[in-house]
């Protein structure tokens, strides 16, 4: 089969003195929002080329079709497929999920608290049928607090324009037109009677808070803030006492905060703390306190609190602690609870909020595992939690835990179908220097049969941005690579927060190469170590960790066997430059202003994928893509691709998979989601010659 090449056109760019020419920058449409509205609207050339690149796909997997429904059923087989979530008590009512062995999408019910009267009120699959909608994306799922009306969002093309219906739980009915162009987040007013939601502008931003009478016209939505600045985008919230809403305006480095009382007839937000550059805070009210959670002189945060918000007399509360993350609260009537996080591993701590006296929450005899918490009920006054923990071996367990007696009782656990013995795998924590001698950690995981002597192949996850921290939990679908003698580790390198806000600021602007050089040092450290052999990793990032891909194999060739990059972040620069586009100008401050800015424009050229592909060998690579994803334009990775057929030395792999009817996440639905992970696997067994 012919390899598909995109016509080139060149193009002359030019910013800051310096030209460089792009042969692919025609397939962008200036009118790209409504592309992803849309997909009528986008150009026949592209539709063409991107429909023989998954021609040409098909093509090269062919022989791993088998191989695809094998693992495709592994996966499926470790997933217990008719489910309920525990309950949790609102009100009258208890809430749970369940799922169905056929179903793709959830189930919400609800009975009366002492009845046995089960109510659907929520049926996924049934409402995609009804749409007759090949994607179908819940965004929020809302009751009224007069338990009446049902409050959801659905993106039904994967851009993540969501549309705002309500309707009458008994009736099953309608009661006010459906809105438009939201971000998807919904919070109902304490008497039930209005909605507020957030609007998203012709830049894909949501800049507006509206209240929404139910059963009124939208068009006489009351506007109650608007955000001017071009970075900002808000949301709001109600408070854990339900006395007030907080209106957030944010980037991902600066936040602000507004409030106003829930039982306000003309809400009037009132401002807390001014912006300043590098100051993140967020409030919360309980028990007549105040509670400001904030990196203003304390980067790894803390948090104070005052008695009213008119005088803002800020005190400690929990002081800062040095590369120790601390998360926000938590809080019942007699006990306040909160995260930490240091070095990738969290854990939780337990407050008395009489004595001040702390303990930690312990979970489990393993080192390396992820805690949380969630609430058994809406009415604080209790003692029992749900406290929950999973490790990169061991499936999740949830407990219902009284933080007075410290009585724990096994509530649910995840099951494995088809079985799963966590005896059988091994879980390491490791430290290895990068190129500036900070220790970067390591999360390491295979199978207690695969040998160390440099003959395995190993799959390297990395991320790196937005201060991201990725978790070391269980995932069922990795089994499928790791009981085939692949080790699965994860870089836990600087751009995330593993190590607090510092490993994020060391990982971002013009420290971004430090996230690049932290993951080739952990593959090299790899080597050294004989978990593996050069050419014998596979490198795997999605969206920013696409970015990270498109670097380290620019920079790196040689330490890979393949690379699996999706939804990537890869024509970094020319999104940069572009200030219309959706997510451009809110993320200045984590890879800088190109445009406007001579220093930021020469060091995200001097790494940015597209612009640095070379002519050399590079190793299989597997990029995937949907059409409608609005944070990483298709365009991206269909350019990347291009090039790189253009400029590649050797006869490796490059393929191209565009998703035509899905958002950043991929596909939707359980199913969907499965079979995307399935075509990942299938091509790092070919490669790895596994099949």
């Amino acid at each position: 089969m012919k390899i598909p090449q995109l016509q080139k056109k060149p193009e002359l760019k030019s910013c800051h003195n310096k030209t460089w020419e792009d042969n692919y920058s025609w397939i962008h449409q200036s009118n790209i929002l409504d592309v992803l509205k849309d997909s009528s609207k986008l150009l026949p050339d592209v539709k063409e080329y991107l429909e023989k690149e998954n021609n040409y796909f098909d093509y090269k997997m062919k022989d791993t079709k088998e191989s695809q429904k094998k693992i495709f059923n592994e996966i499926k087989g470790r997933i217990k497929l008719e489910d309920e979530s525990l309950p949790f008590k609102d009100r009258e009512y208890e809430y749970w999920t369940k799922t169905t062995r056929k179903g793709n999408y959830s189930i919400k019910l609800r009975k009366k608290i002492g009845t046995n009267n089960v109510e659907e009120i929520w049926n996924g699959d049934l409402e995609k049928k009804k749409l007759k909608t090949e994607y179908f994306g819940l965004g929020d799922l809302e009751v009224s607090e007069n338990d009446k009306y049902l409050g959801y969002s659905l993106d039904l093309k994967g851009s993540e324009y969501y549309t705002i219906y309500i309707r009458d739980i008994k009736t099953n009915k309608l009661i006010t037109e459906k809105i438009e162009e939201t971000s998807g987040n919904i919070d109902f007013s304490l008497d039930s009677k209005y909605i507020f939601y957030s609007k998203l502008d012709e830049h894909h931003r949501p800049k507006k808070i509206f209240r929404h009478k139910l059963g009124s016209p939208v068009k006489n939505d009351q506007l109650i803030f608007e955000e001017k600045s071009e970075a900002f985008t808000v949301g709001i919230g109600q408070s854990s006492d339900e006395k007030y809403f907080f209106i957030t305006a944010s980037d991902h480095n600066t936040s602000e905060q507004y409030y106003f009382d829930a039982n306000e007839e003309k809400p009037k937000p009132k401002l807390i703390q001014k912006r300043k550059k590098g100051i993140i805070y967020s409030v919360n009210s309980w028990n007549d306190f105040f509670y400001k959670h904030t990196n203003e002189d304390a980067e790894d945060f803390k948090i104070e609190r005052c008695k009213n918000l008119t005088e803002q007399s800020w005190n400690i509360f929990i002081p800062k602690k040095n590369e120790v993350l601390i998360g926000g609260l938590v809080f019942l009537k007699n006990w306040i609870i909160r995260s930490e996080t240091s070095d990738a591993i969290g854990k939780l701590i337990l407050r008395d909020p009489k004595t001040n006296n702390e303990e930690e929450i312990i979970f489990s005899d393993e080192k390396v595992i992820v805690p949380s918490i969630s609430l058994i009920q809406k009415d604080k006054n209790t003692d029992l939690v749900y406290l929950s923990y999973s490790s990169p071996k061991t499936p999740g367990k949830t407990f219902l835990y009284n933080l007075k007696t410290k009585n724990r009782e096994l509530v649910k656990e995840q099951e494995i179908p088809s079985g799963h013995n966590p005896d059988h795998y091994i879980v390491e924590r490791l430290e290895c220097p990068s190129h500036d001698g900070r220790m970067v950690p390591i999360t390491i995981t295979r199978h207690k049969n695969t040998k160390i002597n440099g003959s395995a192949n190993l799959l390297l996850y990395g991320y790196g941005s937005y201060g991201n921290s990725i978790s070391p939990g269980f995932s069922s679908t990795k089994l499928s690579l790791i009981d085939r003698n692949i080790i699965w580790v994860t870089a836990h390198i600087r751009g995330g927060m593993e190590r607090g806000m510092k490993w994020w600021k060391e990982g971002k602007l013009l420290n971004k190469k430090n996230t690049f050089e932290d993951y080739i040092a952990v593959g090299k450290y790899l080597i050294e170590k004989k978990y593996t052999s050069l050419g014998k990793i596979v490198g795997m990032g999605g969206s920013a960790g696409g970015l990270l891909m498109g670097a380290v194999v620019n920079n790196s060739p040689e330490l890979f066997l393949g690379i699996v990059m999706a939804v990537p972040f890869v024509d970094s620069l020319t999104t940069n430059l572009d200030h219309s586009l959706p997510l451009t100008v809110g993320e200045f401050d984590e890879f800088g202003n190109a445009k406007d800015n001579k220093e930021h424009f020469n060091y995200i050229y001097s790494y940015a994928p597209y612009n640095n592909i070379k002519k050399m060998d590079y190793p299989n690579i597997l990029i995937t893509t949907s059409l409608s994803d609005n944070r990483v334009l298709f365009d991206e990775p269909a350019k990347f691709t291009a090039k790189l057929r253009e400029y590649k030395t050797d006869n490796n792999l490059l393929l191209l998979k565009t998703e035509m009817n899905a958002g950043h996440g991929g596909k939707s639905g359980r199913d969907g989601a499965i079979e995307e992970i399935a075509i990942d696997y299938a091509f790092i067994l070919k490669i790895s010659q596994k099949l």
